[in-house]
């Protein structure tokens, strides 16, 4: 069994299509399916289900595609570690996934370690949903993940904490209480609201924290982009809500007020999850000890101090 193989069998897998495999691959087509029908031989099992095209996996080939992209993340691991030996510092490209919602505090971390890893290369998805995080990160798609803290979905990886992150609502200023820093669920659910999409854990933990008491919203607008729901904001006529950290780098316009959001005080802890296999991704390493050296709580509580004093 060759690493080609495995290769070239993860990317059919993935791109459910010979012809784009091959593309992806740099092979043609006759080389790609011989090498896997070369696998299958001396697996002694058939891992594709083939008829005039793809029609999918055997149970098999499912099972071969956990362990093939285990294999392949491991082996690219060694290699980077050899390079990162021969270099002195971490060197290769860090796979990073984050929610939108910490899309601008990922780069703090990233500062940080882009400056104590000159040589790292860094791809950021910033629009996956917590759950494909964290199934990315299992299927080792991703090194790094920046996500909200679920104990039933970490178990199994290697978690470091970064901030707790509130919530605010963010509206014109003449639909908010004047003279006041602090707004109730009771009183947010009485505003018209842009929100989040309901496959966001973000939108999950507010449509919660509405339902603690006693309330539905149903918003007229739903969107993947924090973008979007503070340009509604700033169209006059929406209210939304949004963690108050992504607040750090986007000015808030001089028409528009944030309010804090009380009864509850919604928590979050968001935190960098890495797989825990060692000895795994030198790169996804570096990133883990990056985040383990930073106190963006504090930073936070500087940066955003004077936000609802306006």
């Amino acid at each position: 069994m060759l690493f080609r193989q495995l290769e070239y069998f993860v990317a059919v897998a993935e791109e459910r299509h010979f012809a784009r495999a091959a593309k992806r691959c740099y092979v043609s087509q006759p080389a790609l399916s011989a090498a896997i029908a070369k696998l299958e031989r001396e697996l002694d099992v058939t891992l594709i289900k083939r008829g005039r095209s793809f029609e999918g996996l055997t149970p098999e080939g499912e099972r071969l595609l956990v362990w093939a992209k285990r294999i392949l993340a491991e082996h690219n691991a060694f290699l980077a570690e050899v390079d990162a030996i021969r270099s002195g510092g971490a060197i290769g490209t860090l796979r990073l996934g984050t929610i939108p919602t910490a899309s601008t505090t990922s780069s703090l971390v990233l500062s940080a370690f882009c400056s104590a890893h000159p040589q790292a290369k860094v791809q950021i998805r910033s629009q996956l949903t917590t759950a494909d995080l964290y199934r990315r990160l299992r299927s080792f798609e991703l090194d790094a993940a920046i996500v909200p803290v679920a104990p039933q979905e970490t178990e199994d990886l290697e978690v470091v904490p970064l901030y707790v992150d509130r919530y605010v609502v963010i509206a014109p200023t003449d639909m908010l209480p004047t003279e006041k820093s602090t707004i109730r669920w009771l009183e947010a659910a009485q505003l018209p609201l842009a929100l989040l999409t309901p496959d966001m854990r973000i939108r999950q933990l507010i449509d919660a924290a509405f339902a603690g008491n006693g309330i539905t919203v149903s918003p007229q607008v739903e969107t993947d982009s924090v973008s979007t729901l503070l340009a509604q904001a700033a169209t006059g006529d929406r209210a939304c809500i949004v963690p108050q950290t992504w607040l750090w780098t986007n000015m808030i316009a001089a028409e528009l007020r944030a309010v804090r959001l009380v009864d509850p005080a919604l928590k979050t802890q968001i935190a960098v999850a890495a797989n825990s296999n060692r000895p795994g991704s030198p790169v996804a390493r570096a990133f883990v000890a990056t985040a383990q050296h930073l106190d963006l709580d504090e930073f936070f509580t500087k940066r955003l101090g004077g936000l609802y004093r306006r």
